[in-house]
């Protein structure tokens, strides 16, 4: 993901102007890059070092979504349905 893409994702979901690192942008940045070496590890599959990586984000994802399931359920169903999670 170049800095573009990121900006993109950035504007797309942040809260306020200065928002950079909120739990609903840091979610977008992760889906994004989750989404990207996923596609990496089609064509790699021996790559573990890779996969590693990918499970280290899977689950620093989940953790933002379980905080913000519990702190904000409105913005957490809404995330869910832009990003096309869960199902």
């Amino acid at each position: 993901m170049n800095q573009e893409e990121k900006k993109k994702i950035i504007e797309q979901f942040r809260i306020n102007e200065k928002d950079t690192g909120s739990a609903e942008v840091q979610v977008a940045i992760l889906t994004a890059r989750i989404r990207h070496l996923t596609e990496h590890l089609k064509a790699h599959p021996k790559d573990f070092h890779s996969r590693r990586g990918l499970m280290k984000m899977v689950g620093r994802r989940r953790k933002l979504l379980r905080y913000l399931r519990k702190s904000n359920p409105e913005s957490y169903k809404s995330l869910i349905e832009k990003l096309n999670l869960r199902g």
